[in-house]
């Protein structure tokens, strides 16, 4: 009989997206249901993700069940799929996440929590990040999610007015913002409306550029350089490979960045106001716990991410030439040097 193993390796792709490959290899069906009964194999977590790799989110569920004390590779093993920017490709890999036999899918963000509900009705689904899972169909309530999923969901949305007003305390000049994102998708579709109201409140020009492919996005920030936009919002999920994009292209045309995550800021974008993601995959750890031990997901609350953080890369803004406010910098959770 052949066993599930996990191959962990670190790759750099465009130079600046690191992420930690993580490879499901093998078929093999677990005998028995997660629960409290003594287990011969380790619990198998399949995670779907539209990224590169596992991203902070999945490195938070990691050590998150690594603190609750489960050993990795004898108590558990993580397998993740991940299909580089490509939508379409989402149903075709949950439902081999499902032929593998894993015992829990995890997803991250909507798309992925979607294929994974529409490939199995049974596997218990935990989805990380989503910003309205009752408005996207994932849960009938926050209280009692039903089916077979719960999970971590976050603000993104909800955010998006303090987001742009926080731009504009880095960027005094701000006058002209771009936001590109994928017209495929809904959160986004929303954040523009709340990004539309608040622009006006602010009297902000706001340049909204909704694409459908990446060609379409690559074209779109072709055309923007410094002088015709001030500044450009970014969507952290990686549809089109939207993210990817922007921040090429703006390392070289030094435009200001505003992320909804810090990721992004960590590796040369100028600032980012949003949940943390590392600690929303740790809360989500709690989740899988309780499954494993036997919880029905569809009575297990969905939690929201209390945590928010605004962060602040110091060394970009010195390249932009911007001299930011001392009690804007004293507001911010991290600054990088």
């Amino acid at each position: 009989m052949g066993n599930l193993f996990i191959q962990f390796s670190c790759r750099c792709w465009r130079q600046w997206f690191v992420v930690l490959v993580v490879l499901l290899v093998s078929s093999e069906l677990l005998t028995g249901s997660a629960g409290t009964e003594e287990r011969t194999q380790p619990v198998k977590i399949g995670v779907l993700t539209g990224s590169w790799g596992p991203t902070p989110e999945v490195v938070g569920l990691r050590d998150g069940l690594l603190e609750l004390g489960y050993r990795e590779n004898e108590q558990f093993v993580l397998g993740v799929r991940f299909t580089q920017g490509d939508l379409t490709a989402l149903p075709a890999a949950a439902r081999e996440l499902v032929q593998y036999g894993v015992d829990i899918i995890v997803a991250d963000y909507n798309h992925p929590a979607k294929a994974a509900q529409m490939a199995t009705s049974q596997i218990p689904i935990v989805f990380i990040g989503d910003s309205d899972p009752v408005g996207l169909g994932l849960i009938q309530s926050f209280a009692r999610p039903g089916g077979n999923i719960t999970g971590m969901t976050c603000l993104y949305l909800e955010l998006s007015p303090k987001r742009l007003e926080v731009f504009r305390e880095i960027v005094p000049d701000l006058k002209r913002v771009l936001y590109l994102y994928a017209a495929v998708d809904a959160v986004a579709v929303a954040q523009a409306r709340a990004y539309r109201e608040a622009a006006r409140d602010l009297r902000i020009e706001l340049v909204e550029k909704p694409v459908r492919t990446e060609e379409e996005a690559q074209a779109t920030l072709a055309q923007i350089s410094k002088g015709t936009v001030d500044g450009i919002l970014v969507r952290s999920a990686v549809s089109l490979n939207i993210p990817g994009f922007v921040q090429e292209a703006t390392s070289h045309q030094a435009i200001p960045t505003m992320w909804d995550v810090s990721f992004y800021v960590e590796r040369g974008a100028l600032a980012s106001y949003g949940p943390e993601l590392h600690e929303m995959g740790r809360q989500a750890a709690r989740l899988v716990d309780k499954i494993i031990k036997g919880a029905n997901p569809a009575e297990i609350p969905v939690e929201v991410s209390p945590k928010v953080e605004f962060v602040i890369n110091l060394k970009v803004a010195k390249a932009l030439g911007l001299t930011i406010a001392p009690e804007v910098l004293y507001r911010a959770d991290r600054i990088i040097r």
